[in-house]
C-alpha cells in the first residue's frame, strides 16, 4: 500500500515537472516568436526611416543644388577675396515713365563679418552703362533684366562681389519707416517741387525735422537745382546714417516682429533658409559705429548723365576693401580693346 503512494507520488511530480517543462518550452517558443516578430518590426521600421531620411536627403539635396544654381545665376563667380564680407544690393524701385518699375535708388551695403562695421556705396540711378552686353543708365536696366541683372551690372562696375540683393518698392518703405515711428534728420534747404505728371508734390522746410515714411520717401525723391543727383545721393547717405542708428535704439526692439514681417512678406530679397544663419550672425555683430559712405566716383556729364572714373573707383574700392586687388570689369574691357 506504501509502495503505491510512494509511486503516485512520484508520477504526480513527474508531469508535474512535465507540465512546467512543457510552459517553460512554450513561454520559449512564445518568446521567440515576440523576438522575431518585434525584430521584424525593427527592421520594417528601419527600412522604412531609411527611406524617409534617404528621401528627405535627396530632396534636401535637390534644394541645395538648385538654391546654388540660381545663387551663381544672379551673381556670377563669387571672388574669394570677398569672402571676408557680406555685400548686399539695396534697390529702390519706382515706377517710371511708361509704368515699367525702375531702380530709383541704388545702394551696396558692406558689411564686415568679423568686425560689424559697415560700408555704404551709393550709386547714382543715371550712372551710365557703356558695356559690351549692355548700354543705358543703371537705373533703367531693372525694366530689362530686374534684380539679377542689376547685381551683375553692380558688381561689374565696382569690381566687387555681391552676394545677396534686397528690393523695396515706395509703398514699403514708407510703411516701414512708419512702423520704426519716423526718422528725425536736418533737412539742409527748403524743398518745393511740384509734378503733376508723376502727381509727386514736395513740401518740406528746412531745418531739424521729424519726417514720417510719406515725407522720408519726399526728402529722398527731391532732386534740387544746385546739386542735382549729387545732392540726392548725399540725402540718402545721410538719411541711411540716420535710419542705421534708429534701428540700432532700444526702443526698436519691440517693433522687431512687425519689422520682420514686413521684410518677409512684403519684399523681394535673394536671401534664402540656408542664408539665415550666415546673415543671423552678420547683423548680430552690427557695429554701433556710423557706417562709412562713399559714392561712385564720375561726373556728371551736360546731358545729366554720371560717367564713371573707374581709375578712382578702383582706388576707392581699395580703400573699402583693403588688401583687394579690385579691378573694374569695364575698364578691364576698354584696355583689351585698345
Amino acid at each position: 500500500m506504501a509502495d503505491n503512494t510512494t509511486q503516485k507520488n512520484i508520477d504526480k511530480k513527474r508531469k508535474k515537472m512535465q507540465r512546467r517543462q512543457r510552459i517553460k518550452f512554450f513561454r520559449l517558443i512564445f518568446a521567440c516568436v515576440v523576438l522575431s516578430l518585434l525584430g521584424s518590426a525593427i527592421l520594417f521600421l528601419g527600412m522604412g526611416v531609411y527611406k524617409v531620411g534617404n528621401a528627405i536627403y535627396t530632396e534636401f539635396s535637390s534644394m541645395y543644388d538648385g538654391y546654388n544654381e540660381r545663387k551663381n545665376a544672379r551673381s556670377g563667380p563669387v571672388d574669394p577675396q570677398f569672402e571676408g564680407y557680406t555685400n548686399i544690393l539695396i534697390l529702390g524701385v519706382d515706377d517710371g515713365q511708361q509704368g515699367e518699375q525702375q531702380a530709383d535708388t541704388i545702394l551696396v551695403l558692406s558689411f564686415s563679418n568679423d568686425t560689424g562695421k559697415t560700408r555704404l556705396i551709393s550709386i547714382p540711378r543715371d550712372t551710365w552703362i557703356n558695356s559690351n552686353a549692355n548700354t543705358g543708365k543703371l537705373g533703367a536696366m531693372y525694366s530689362w533684366g530686374g534684380a539679377n541683372l542689376m547685381v551683375r551690372q553692380v558688381s561689374s562696375l565696382l569690381g566687387i562681389s555681391i552676394h545677396q540683393f534686397v528690393i523695396i518698392d515706395m509703398k514699403t518703405f514708407v510703411d516701414l519707416i512708419d512702423v520704426l515711428g519716423g526718422i528725425d534728420i536736418y533737412v539742409e534747404e527748403n524743398m518745393d517741387y511740384e509734378d503733376p505728371n508723376s502727381g509727386l508734390s514736395i513740401h518740406i522746410e528746412q531745418g531739424y525735422q521729424h519726417l514720417n515714411g510719406e515725407e522720408c520717401q519726399k526728402y529722398l525723391r527731391y532732386r534740387g537745382e544746385k546739386l542735382g543727383d549729387v545732392g540726392r545721393v548725399q540725402r540718402q547717405q545721410k538719411f541711411i546714417k540716420a535710419l542705421y542708428a534708429k534701428v540700432l535704439q532700444l526702443e526698436t526692439i519691440p517693433k522687431l516682429p512687425a519689422i520682420a514681417d514686413i521684410f518677409r512678406n512684403r519684399m523681394e530679397t535673394s536671401a534664402e533658409i540656408f542664408d539665415s544663419a550666415h546673415l543671423a550672425n552678420v547683423l548680430r555683430r552690427m557695429n554701433s559705429e556710423s557706417p562709412t559712405t562713399t559714392m561712385l566716383p564720375g561726373y556728371e556729364n551736360s546731358e545729366g548723365l554720371w560717367i564713371p572714373n573707374f581709375p578712382e573707383i578702383q582706388t576707392r574700392m581699395s580703400e573699402i576693401f583693403p588688401s583687394q586687388d579690385i579691378v573694374p570689369q569695364e575698364e578691364s574691357e576698354s584696355e583689351e580693346e585698345n
